[in-house]
Order: structure tokens, then sequence, then C-alpha cells
């Protein structure tokens, strides 16, 4: 253990060989850990995933400059990472505990108009609709257009007439 933090050092005065060594073993740490923590954490983008992008990247970055010790930063984003996909889990599992830890899709526009209130509530205009419309479907004529929906990861979502 001695040989491997003389190797890796303690605090903040770390030479550039073992800043580099630390960097490489955190990015084959944080290689694993995303692997372990699944497809959802970077595919979906939901709060729950962006949150853990983000707090991995801020404990990791500290086991780099030596800013906290490192086998506690390791520890720790391990322990996020298992958190993480157990409520990924249980998400899964459970529709209404999906609802409170992730939210629920939000009506935008059904039956020829468009829901303002909901709307207001998402802070979405009509032209994010308009180019979420172009984007997915090449036009901007609501008349294909059955429902819109926004996504719990504030994506929009459209659903388009089905054919007479």
């Amino acid at each position: 253990m001695d040989n491997l933090m003389e190797i890796i050092g303690t605090g903040r005065e770390l030479t550039e060989l073992q800043m580099c060594i630390r960097a490489m073993i955190v990015f084959v740490v944080a290689y694993f850990l995303i692997r372990i923590s699944g497809r959802r954490s970077f595919g979906q983008h939901g709060p729950m995933d962006n949150i853990i992008v983000i707090l991995l990247g801020a404990i990791l970055s500290r086991a780099v400059v030596g800013a906290s010790p490192f086998l506690a930063v390791l520890a720790a984003s391990i322990l996020l990472v298992m958190l993480h996909r157990l409520l990924g889990w249980v998400v899964s599992k459970d529709s209404k505990l999906s609802e409170i830890i992730e939210g629920r899709k939000i009506l935008l526009y059904e039956k020829d108009s468009f829901m303002e209130d909901n709307m207001a509530r998402s802070l979405i205009g009509k032209e994010e609709v308009y180019r979420a419309m172009r984007q997915n479907l090449g036009t901007e004529d609501l008349a294909q257009v059955d429902k819109i929906f926004m996504e719990k990861n504030g994506q929009i979502s459209i659903v388009k007439k089905k054919c007479q």
C-alpha cells in the first residue's frame, strides 16, 4: 500500500508523473463505472442520469488533482454508481416511484390546439415545438399531428395522426 501511495502521491503536492498516473487510473475506473452504471446514464439524459454524470465528473476530478484522498474518491464514486443503478432498477419496476423521481411527460398539443398552461409550466414556446416538428417530421403542418409531449428528459415527442 505504501508503494502505491508513493507512485500516485498524496495531497496536493503531486508531480506531473503522479498526476498522469492518477489520470490514467481515474480514466479506467470511470470507464468501468460508466459500464456498471449502464447505458441509461448516458442515453436517456433524465434528471437522475444528469446528476450521476455531473457528480461523477466532480468527484473523480478531485482524485486526479489530489484535492481528496484517492481511495476515498474511488469508494464514493462506486457508491454513487451503485445508488444510480439501484434507483434505475426501482424506477423501472414502479411507475409511481418513476413519476416521483423522474417526473412525467407533459401534454403540449392535442385536438388541434396548444395547451398553453402546460407549455408555460414547461417553459417552452411554440417555436420550439415547430422546431421539433421540422426536425422529426420535416414539416410544420399541425394537420399531421395528433399529440405533442414534453418527455421526462425534456425532449419533445410528436405523435402523428393515423392515416385514414
